[in-house]
């Protein structure tokens, strides 16, 4: 498989090279293109159950695979939100990643929602995290740029969670709100997380929850 992320950071769009029986597994509605020779498949992966608690973890319960069939076939995937993509080869570790941001993947890379921390993620931002553990090519998306940093071990990072794409399960996290109740309520803050290294944190350099709370107001609709 070979891979060009183009358009960054604003638009970016995910272009594959499949080779001949090759497949990728993506998120509904991410294809943009591909050859004739790609075959789509929709499904499920890991039961009616495991599609379920990726629709509870804001993901789509079905996924669709794409096969090349006769040949190298080419197809292009590109995120629901205005933003970048980024690339991760994994090489049997585990990583945690915000729900939404997954964009594809390889068939190989097994993919698992997981409470944060016993409902810790649980804010605006979303509820869920997803596992992806396995060999294979994962693929990120975000809304704004993703920004990477790697974390020495015991070194540590607060960061507010509505900017969280992914991170290392190697790593040690706790969310809690920013200060106090007050703090919280007027800062516009909400929810952050400690994170301790080592491994390496995504993060998308806006907030979509920000967002949509500053256009809101704006909104031309009529309230009571």
């Amino acid at each position: 498989m070979q891979y060009k992320i183009m358009y960054q950071p604003s638009y970016s769009l995910l272009g594959l090279q499949l080779d001949p029986s090759e497949s990728i597994l993506a998120e509904s509605d991410a294809m943009v293109s591909m050859t004739p020779n790609v075959k789509m498949d929709t499904g499920a992966k890991g039961g009616l159950f495991g599609a379920l608690k990726r629709s509870i973890g804001g993901e789509s319960m079905f996924q669709n695979t794409f096969t090349a069939q006769d040949g190298l076939g080419t197809v292009t995937f590109a995120p629901t939100m205005v933003g970048d993509i980024a690339a991760r080869e994994m090489r049997g570790e585990s990583l945690f990643v915000q729900s939404g941001s997954f964009l594809a993947s390889s068939p190989t890379i097994e993919l698992d929602t997981k409470w944060g921390g016993a409902r810790t993620f649980f804010s605006s931002e979303g509820l869920f995290v997803l596992k992806a553990t396995g060999v294979g090519m994962f693929f990120m998306s975000s809304y704004g740029a993703i920004h990477a940093v790697t974390l020495a071990p015991g070194e540590q990072l607060v960061m507010d969670t509505g900017h969280m794409v992914a991170f290392d399960a190697t790593m040690g996290y706790h969310v809690r709100t920013v200060g106090g109740l007050k703090q919280t309520l007027f800062s516009g803050e909400g929810l952050v997380v400690d994170l301790t290294g080592p491994g390496t944190i995504y993060m998308q350099t806006r907030n979509f929850g920000a967002f949509v709370n500053y256009l809101v107001p704006k909104l031309p609709f009529k309230r009571d």
